[in-house]
């Protein structure tokens, strides 16, 4: 008989906080055509030339600074594998026993090949594989797609798939945003002036082909915004972690910051709808990076918005879409 797996992925992350094991992370990342679409000719020099020849240390050492954060998720791996893992954890229970769930991070470990190897020998000849990212672009998602045609094209048995594509517009993905936000908001002795959205920047030019990413997060922000009832001035978005001399989406979430004081607008909140689970991204760039900046520049109040990560809802977000949108026809 036939058994069905659900494989959850994400980016991943290193298997350890060390320079030598971020250098192995970022060489598999930043080797990935669809996340740098530079000629190899050019772009395999300056990478190996010196990015990973100074940018590990650094990188590392940011990493062993959020390395067991959040507190409430126990556990050795880094922040988005162990949540990752609670997420898999609480849609197992959500599907119950006729489906077997798995974890795998594009780059790192688990691997996607792992995690695929992991379901075939439960026996399952059907996997559905949910990217955990809320909006779709080539360099994520599209990316997923790759390294799972890329771990079974020496099989050959591969099993029945089916992917999921996004769940940005998905009012339930609004939802419980909007919910995250209130419940947070609630803890803080502060209304903040503005909110705002900040999204993984992705290259302009990347847009300019015909990535609908910019597209998804302008979106995600305009209907969160609706179920809030929000104002375009009470939040907005903006994107982060731009690398590299080339434009990026902007505005730019860190010059944002810097310029909002001068404006008046001093008690900020920042919310990351993009990512799935907090990770070095969320952790570190913005809950420490951006707020030492914010404040530097004349902000007095900042607070970092935690992503969904294993919230009930969220849990509940997942383990619906995969029963919808996935798995239909197949329990």
């Amino acid at each position: 008989m036939s058994k069905t797996g659900l494989l959850l992925v994400n980016l991943g992350s290193p298997d350890s906080p060390s320079p030598k094991d971020t250098r192995r992370y970022l060489a598999e990342f930043l080797h990935d055509y669809r996340v740098i679409d530079t000629s190899r000719w050019i772009w395999c020099p300056v990478l190996h030339g010196i990015i990973l020849r100074t940018r590990p240390k650094k990188s590392a050492a940011a990493y062993a600074s959020i390395w067991h954060e959040p507190a409430e998720i126990p556990g050795d791996d880094a922040p988005l594998i162990r949540i990752t893992r609670a997420q898999a954890e609480g849609v197992r229970r959500q599907l119950g026993d006729k489906v077997h769930v798995e974890i795998a991070m594009r780059y790192g470990n688990p691997s996607i090949g792992f995690g695929l190897e992991a379901l075939k020998l439960k026996g399952c000849t059907r996997i559905a594989v949910l990217p955990l990212y809320p909006q779709f672009a080539g360099a994520t998602t599209a990316s997923v797609y790759d390294g799972v045609s890329m771990a079974l094209e020496k099989q050959m048995d591969v099993p029945e798939l089916r992917f999921l594509r996004h769940y940005y517009d998905d009012p339930r993905y609004i939802g419980a945003l909007a919910e995250s936000v209130d419940a947070h908001l609630s803890t803080l002795d502060w209304i903040p002036d503005t909110i705002l959205t900040s999204y993984h920047g992705l290259p302009q030019s990347y847009v300019d082909k015909g990535d609908p990413y910019q597209t998804e997060c302008l979106e995600t922000t305009r209907l969160l915004r609706e179920e809030m009832g929000k104002s375009e001035a009470d939040l907005y978005a903006t994107f982060q972690s731009r690398f590299g001399p080339k434009a990026w989406l902007q505005p730019y979430t860190d010059k944002v910051l810097e310029d909002l004081p001068a404006q008046g607008v001093k008690k900020v909140a920042v919310m990351m709808p993009g990512f799935s689970a907090d990770c070095l991204e969320t952790l570190e760039e913005i809950a420490v990076e951006a707020k030492e900046s914010f404040e530097e520049h004349g902000g007095t109040h900042f607070t970092a918005i935690p992503c969904l990560n294993a919230d009930p809802a969220h849990i509940d977000l997942l383990a619906n879409i995969a029963r919808e949108r996935l798995l239909s026809g197949w329990l």
